[in-house]
């Protein structure tokens, strides 16, 4: 019975290995992932002058953002570190002077809703890239690091053989061979 037990601890090691851990991870990345279409398409109507509730605080430093972050979203993905530490200074550098002018500008003219919006829209962006660098930051699986799993596995498959040597001696002295089994696998086969 340690046999399939051990077998299936290394097979949930590799499915670890390349799929995200939780479902706070998949929303997160999937959120990022929305916002970045979200100013794409404020991008592409302010460029075709169609009215939307948002427009791009800057074009060209829009649109050298948002083909920047797919990069940086394609390694958030895979768990990447200095992918999601790119995604954050990307975004706070960005955004971050926006939510500054916003702010500066609140305290002399008050909140209209357009600046409120921009405001919101910016604050968001900030607040998903930030969560993001943290969940990659504190992921356990990152953490571990692809050498542990390979010697676990390695350990593991090591003891998965000795398992079968040993059920397949069981079964040698059950049905009484009078000499040892000179090719288990054939046997193995044959069982």
């Amino acid at each position: 019975m340690l046999m399939y037990d051990t077998l299936f601890l290394y097979e949930r090691n590799i499915r670890e290995d390349i799929h995200m851990t939780s479902l706070f991870s998949y929303l997160l990345t999937f959120f990022a992932i929305i916002f970045w279409a979200f100013r794409a398409i404020a991008t592409l109507l302010f460029q075709l002058e169609v009215d939307f509730f948002t427009q791009p605080l800057n074009v060209t430093y829009e649109i050298m953002v948002l083909f920047a972050t797919l990069p940086c979203l394609i390694l958030v993905v895979k768990r990447n570190i200095v992918g999601a530490a790119a995604y954050l200074g990307l975004y706070v550098a960005y955004f971050g002077n926006a939510i500054y002018k916003t702010l500066m500008g609140a305290q002399e003219f008050g909140f209209t809703i357009a600046n409120s919006t921009d405001m919101l829209i910016t604050t968001l962006g900030v607040l998903v890239a930030l969560l993001t660098f943290f969940d990659v930051l504190f992921n356990k699986n990152r953490t571990l690091g692809k050498g542990t799993k390979k010697v676990i596995g390695f350990i593991q498959t090591k003891l998965l053989i000795e398992n079968l040597m040993k059920e397949l001696t069981e079964i040698n002295i059950k049905f009484r061979y009078k000499k040892p089994l000179d090719n288990p696998k054939v046997f193995l086969c044959s069982y």
